[in-house]
Order: C-alpha cells, then sequence, then structure tokens
C-alpha cells in the first residue's frame, strides 16, 4: 500500500478543478484535472494549475501535509475525467475574442497557458521530475500539456492529436519547441499539420510517448517507472537538468510563436470559425455526456472531420 495523504492548500471551492494528493513514500505530487465546465483547458482550470506549480516551485519541492513536510521527487499530471486527458484550448473564449478582434485576450490566455507548461517543463525548477499520465484523449492544448513534461505515459487506448488545422489554426502555446526538441523537426511538423488523432503505439514509436501501458494501468505504470527511475535518481535527475540546457525552451521563444498564433488567429475566416464552433459544439455534447450520464463519453472528433 503507497502511504497517500491528501494535501489540500486552497478551500474546496477554490480547488475544484484540481484534486491534488502526495504519496510521501515515494515523493510523488499527484495533481489530477477536474474541469467543472467543459474538459478544456479554461482560465479557472489554468488559475489552479498554476497554483500547483507554484505550490512546487516556491519551497525548492518542498510540500507540508498534516503537519509533516515532504520532498517532491516526481510531479504526475492526469486527468479526472474518464476517457479524456484534455480536449484542449476553450475555444469558445477563442472564436469570442476573434469575432471582436480582442488580441490582448488571445494573448493573455496563450501567456498563461505558457506559463503553466513552461514550468512544467522545466521540472518546476527544482530536483524533481515530472510526469503526465494519459488515459484517453488528449487534443490541441491538452496535447501539448502531455508534452511540456519530461516523461509522457499513455495508456494503449489513448489517442492523442493538434485538430488546430481543422480550422485554418496551428498549436501557438508549446506544441513545436517541445515536440522539435523531442523527435525533430520532421516527425513535429507531420504531427502538428497532419491533423490526425495518433494512437498512443503509433508515438510510442515515433518516440513521442516515453511509456505505453495496457488501459486500466497507468498509475501502475507510473510507479514502475518511478521505481526504476530512482534507482539512479541524482544520475538520471542531473542528465534531465544537463537536456534541459543543451535543447533549452525558453519563454521568449514561446511568446515570439504565440505571437505567431495570435496574428494567426485574428485573421481567421467565416468558414474556418464555423469549423471552430462545430468543435466547441462537440466540447458542449461531451461535457453534457459526461456529467448528464448521457452518450459513450467520447468526444465526437471524427463528426467534424479529422480522419486518422
Amino acid at each position: 500500500m503507497h502511504a497517500i495523504a491528501d494535501i489540500r492548500y486552497l478551500s474546496p471551492a477554490q480547488k475544484s478543478q484540481v484534486e491534488t494528493r502526495v504519496d510521501p513514500e515515494y515523493g510523488v505530487y499527484w495533481a489530477f484535472m477536474n474541469p467543472q465546465a467543459r474538459a478544456c483547458i479554461t482560465n479557472e482550470l489554468l488559475t489552479d494549475l498554476r497554483l500547483v506549480v507554484d505550490s512546487l516551485m516556491c519551497d525548492g519541492g518542498w510540500v507540508t501535509d498534516a503537519g509533516q513536510r515532504h520532498q517532491v521527487r516526481y510531479g504526475v499530471i492526469a486527468s479526472k475525467t474518464v476517457g479524456i486527458f484534455s480536449l484542449g484550448g476553450d475555444l469558445a473564449l477563442f472564436r469570442r475574442a476573434i469575432g471582436s478582434q480582442d488580441r490582448n485576450a488571445l494573448r493573455e490566455y496563450g501567456e498563461r497557458c505558457i506559463d503553466v507548461l513552461l514550468a512544467w517543463h522545466q521540472n518546476c525548477q527544482g530536483d524533481m521530475t515530472t510526469l503526465s499520465l494519459v488515459q484517453g484523449d488528449a487534443l490541441g492544448g491538452g496535447f501539448e500539456g502531455a508534452l511540456s513534461a519530461s516523461v509522457l505515459v499513455a495508456e494503449e487506448s489513448s489517442r492523442m492529436g493538434f485538430p488546430e488545422v481543422l480550422f485554418n489554426l496551428f498549436p501557438g502555446m508549446g506544441a513545436y519547441s517541445f515536440l522539435s526538441r523531442k523527435v525533430g523537426r520532421r516527425v513535429a511538423e507531420r504531427i502538428i499539420t497532419s491533423g490526425t488523432m495518433y494512437s498512443a503505439r503509433d508515438l510510442y514509436d515515433m518516440g513521442v510517448v516515453d511509456v505505453i501501458t495496457p488501459d486500466g494501468t497507468g498509475e501502475a505504470a507510473v510507479y514502475s517507472y518511478i521505481r526504476k527511475h530512482a534507482k539512479q535518481g541524482n544520475g538520471r535527475r542531473g542528465f534531465e537538468r544537463a537536456r534541459g540546457e543543451v535543447d533549452a525552451i525558453t519563454r521568449d521563444e514561446m511568446v515570439r510563436v504565440l505571437e505567431v498564433w495570435v496574428d494567426a488567429a485574428l485573421r481567421l475566416e467565416d468558414r474556418d470559425l464555423k469549423m471552430m464552433e462545430r468543435l466547441v459544439r462537440a466540447q458542449n455534447r461531451f461535457h453534457e455526456q459526461e456529467f448528464g450520464g448521457r452518450g459513450d463519453n467520447v468526444f465526437p472528433l471524427q463528426a467534424v472531420g479529422a480522419g486518422d
């Protein structure tokens, strides 16, 4: 049995978008996205994710639970929504901002995403390793979030991809930076521009997914990786820091790409916005199915034109 204790740094109302727990035995901090609206990256979810990151950065990776201090060696981001890691960025917000040509709203949202993803990519600037556990679909910004971790663990039925090309845009908050560093420019460009939903097995073969595991065994696979990693933990974390120095991703780089994304978003035409609206409706339908007890809780991306 793992000695797992809840940590409550915030009131339940404040913590409604992310659920956390710490496992002192292995030094694991779990953060489960639990969006209360659509299963996408809203500003409310970003607020709570930033609080998680800040809690790990403010005291050098140490957390206090029930009066005891524990050093966090591993941070894991996962999801409470069955079958979904994240459906991506807040397309409803994008549609409103583009309709009113509100550059500031797009840029502010993008910078908030960047600040969370870059901190996670940099292991919260501490002596720890970050992991993503994908159990289901990770689309667009959700896929970017999974890619930001040092290690990406995925269950076999998971699918990941960037549907932005369907509405004539591209993922602008880290996708190319993370993928090109990990698998090279050619593979990164193919994944980003194809609009394809890739299987976990395909992405494992490409080198994008680091650990693939049967459905229902995701958490066990995380612990298996941690036990193996911890045997040479000092050397492994040293290597991760060295890799970060050689293949450094800076905030300036990410913001410059974000500016290109904002420019492109503001140029979208009516037909592109209609496709975005279809995806927003698909996100809304999934939310109704998941929380209203209807449907099979599968995001209907195929219905809006994304091929496998």
